[in-house]
């Protein structure tokens, strides 16, 4: 019988990563609560810095929380098995990547896409974020028109039901 995956517990993972003093942004639905939205989310989404010493900074902070990947059709207990080393040169490999850890389901990205489809790394966010308090922790936090942009163009369902509130916040904004 497959487990259910522990509840996103925010505060220790932005804690932890803080702790660790990784350098990320953060980015979809977290990003966009912190902008105000209501719809609820089950990960944090989180755009690293690239370099070897952030992604190993990010890699402790991961072993910390018991990290093993999150893969589609594999129960956790498999997945947990999977000979993963985690460390900045794995992590440095990975466009994207899906975790679950002891404090909830987390996600490192490289990059998101803009409008245009291009990629925005972190270097290409961080001048349009803005530190915003999360759960008692200052975070560094995606623009609201990246969060946006990057939703219209993965163009999932869950996307798309955002993509409303989202817009009618960016509008309230201006």
């Amino acid at each position: 019988m497959t487990r259910e995956p522990p509840a996103l517990d925010l505060r220790r993972l932005l804690t932890t990563l803080d702790r660790h003093k990784v350098d990320y942004v953060l980015v979809g639905g977290v990003a966009a609560i912190a902008h105000g939205a209501m719809r609820p989310t089950t990960d944090l989404d989180c755009l690293a810095r690239r370099s070897r010493e952030n992604f190993g900074r990010l890699a402790d902070a991961m072993r910390e929380l018991n990290a093993r990947l999150r893969v589609e059709g594999l129960a956790d207990e498999d997945a947990a098995r999977l000979p993963v080393q985690l460390d900045a040169d794995t992590l440095g490999r990975m466009e994207i990547s899906t975790w679950r850890t002891d404090a909830g389901d987390f996600d490192v990205l490289t990059d998101i896409p803009a409008r245009d489809g291009h990629r925005l790394r972190y270097d290409d966010l961080i001048g349009r974020s803005e530190i915003q308090d999360v759960h008692g922790i200052a975070v560094r936090v995606a623009a609201l028109e990246d969060v946006i942009a990057s939703k219209e163009w993965a163009d999932r369902p869950k996307d798309r039901e955002a993509l409303p509130e989202l817009r009618d916040l960016a509008a309230d904004a201006d």
